[in-house]
């Protein structure tokens, strides 16, 4: 006879601060994730504040060029999402979620308050520029340019920290095994992304205007501030939140596998895959014996030599010998190679949103009625797309897609990714066409001479590439994600997060790329991206930009045709796939 199953008082998975078991009616929940939603808003409010006006305060306030401002802020955006790799190692590995995100808050916090403190002191900045002899500008250097990456770089690595943690701490509130909780994690879920978005909106409207209107020092000031408060929220639910055992790196498993087979690459490998060392083979009480185990498959077969049982090692580790199925797990991140490789251009279009989108509208007809929207506020078109392309898809697209290719799902995450890859591409299509109209404009003018010069074309013409990249993301976002989310092992599950975040900082160092390559090439003789964009050929730029992901999107076909799902490879040898749990960024 089985006894009813009931949710004791306490959890066996979690502690509290004190690292006692956790008492379910006074830790966790709804309380504890405001707390978490509270530091995310003001850290989104603060890093996009910062992104999305940067490269204006580096052309008019630091008079740097258009190229190296576009790079500083590519640069500064890519570093950030890199940082959450190491932000996660650091996570998982040593300090644990709650202790990463206090200490990288706290980083990020000191960078922002630098950035602010340069803005008010006079000797940190340049001289403001003579108007009537805009070539005797003096750009920003030594010391000036020192501070301004210091507080930028610094800003980065906290960002990275806190971005890496956020989501998986919140999740930790709620208990999987407590169908209500599970339903309340879920909750969490939609409105982490409602509150990273309402972030957003505050960065690209408020914001930005303060910023352009009262001045710098005020913008980054609230910015200061506003991480701040996020911190002491976040620190102030200290003790009802809920704590768990570090998990250990997935990256480590991942670097150990490669070494066990490294060593053992003179070994034979066994006709019968059964004779390799497996989950079974693990002793008693090993975590390892939790592991779902995976079919072996043909592919990689020369990791398949980490699983080699080889007499000759006294002691055995995870540095000299895995399991067949840690191996196999391996080999589900290595297939997903090409379709991660194939998306880091999406990105690359995307930040052309922050940098030459924005350094064009400065030049344009801002004004509704006698109100100047400020350049960076063009964004807002950009965020409002997103939040309108999601309930767009749920409510109208799902349903045709279901009926038309008789998936449940309405599009596959792979097609999700194709759908934002063609959009990405009719949006450089669109910019190009719309610069091409600007210098028109401009040339008719007389105005291709005057950088500073209001070229009398509304800056609503750049709306189209801005809903068009917006409408992208929403696609290739949340495609990305639940697609990594359900092929990566259920138990490296942060390698999901990995893998999105390193395609969105390497789409921001691959503009960086280009534009200091494009800059070199072209810098001499008629340049794409000269400092007075009336003079250059930013229209090529946009369309270097569409044949590279035109090449990009027909790779990614290949490969999208060619990927098995691992939930279908596994039905084929007869394993129920277990579930893994959701993350957002």
């Amino acid at each position: 006879m089985s006894l009813p199953v009931t949710q004791g008082k306490t959890l066996p998975d979690a502690w509290d601060y004190k690292g006692r078991p956790a008492e379910r009616s006074k830790s966790g929940g709804w309380t504890s994730a405001a707390m978490i939603l509270g530091v995310e808003a003001c850290e989104r409010l603060t890093t996009l504040g910062i992104a999305v006006n940067l490269v204006t305060y580096l052309t008019k306030t630091m008079h740097l060029g258009n190229a190296t401002s576009a790079t500083t802020v590519t640069n500064f955006l890519g570093t950030s999402f890199m940082l959450c790799l190491l932000g996660g190692f650091i996570a998982d590995t040593f300090l644990g979620r709650y202790l990463t995100i206090g200490i990288f808050a706290t980083v990020q916090a000191t960078g922002v308050t630098i950035l602010t403190i340069s803005t008010i002191i006079p000797s940190l900045r340049p001289p403001k520029c003579n108007l009537d002899h805009a070539a005797t500008c003096t750009p920003a250097s030594g010391m000036q340019l020192i501070i301004l990456y210091l507080a930028l770089y610094l800003t980065a690595l906290g960002t990275g920290g806190l971005k890496s943690s956020v989501s998986g701490f919140g999740s930790d509130q709620f208990d999987e095994s407590d169908p209500e909780e599970k339903t309340q994690m879920t909750n969490f879920f939609n409105w982490f992304f409602f509150f990273i978005n309402i972030g957003s909106l505050g960065s690209v409207t408020i914001l930005v205007y303060i910023q352009d209107n009262l001045g710098r020092e005020w913008g980054y000031g609230i910015c200061a501030c506003a991480i701040v408060i996020g911190l002491v929220v976040f620190l102030s639910g200290t003790r009802r939140y809920r704590f768990k055992k570090l998990v250990g790196s997935p990256l480590t498993q991942i670097a150990a596998v490669f070494v066990a087979a490294w060593r053992k690459r003179e070994s034979e490998l066994p006709s019968d895959p059964s004779l390799l060392y497996n989950v079974e083979d693990v002793a008693d009480g090993s975590k390892k014996k939790k592991k779902q185990k995976l079919p072996h498959s043909k592919q990689f077969r020369f990791l398949d030599k980490a699983a080699i049982k080889d007499p000759s090692i006294r002691e055995a580790n995870k540095w000299n010998l895995a399991t067949l199925t840690d191996v196999e797990e391996v080999k589900l991140v290595l297939r997903m190679l090409p379709i991660w490789a194939t998306t880091i251009i999406f990105w690359t279009v995307y930040a052309q949103m922050t940098t030459f989108s924005v350094s064009q509208a400065t030049t344009m007809d801002r004004h509704i009625g006698s109100f100047q929207i400020p350049p960076a506020s063009l964004t807002v078109f950009f965020v409002g797309s997103i939040l309108l392309t999601v309930p767009l898809y749920d409510r109208l697209i799902v349903p045709i897609a279901r009926k038309v290719l008789k998936n449940p799902q309405g599009l596959t995450p792979l097609q999700r990714i194709g759908v934002g890859l063609v959009l990405s591409i009719i949006a450089m299509v669109a910019a190009a066409l719309t610069e091409i109209k600007r210098l028109r404009t401009a040339s008719s003018n007389g105005l291709s001479n005057n950088p500073a010069a209001k070229i009398p074309l509304t800056v609503f013409w750049l709306c189209p590439q801005f809903l068009l990249v917006g409408a992208g993301e929403a696609f290739t976002y949340i495609g990305q994600l639940d697609f990594f989310l359900r092929e990566c092992p259920k138990g490296m599950k942060t390698m999901s997060t990995g893998l999105f975040l390193s395609t969105l900082s390497l789409g921001f160092f691959v503009s960086s790329l280009l534009v200091t390559v494009v800059h070199k090439v072209t810098g001499n003789n008629k340049p794409w991206l000269p400092d007075n964009l009336n003079q250059g050929r930013l229209y090529d730029f946009y369309w270097l930009l569409a044949i590279l992901s035109c090449l990009n999107l027909a790779i990614y076909l290949v490969f999208a045709k060619w990927y098995v799902y691992k939930d279908k490879r596994l039905a084929d040898e007869g394993i129920e796939l277990e579930e893994a749990e959701a993350t957002f960024h």
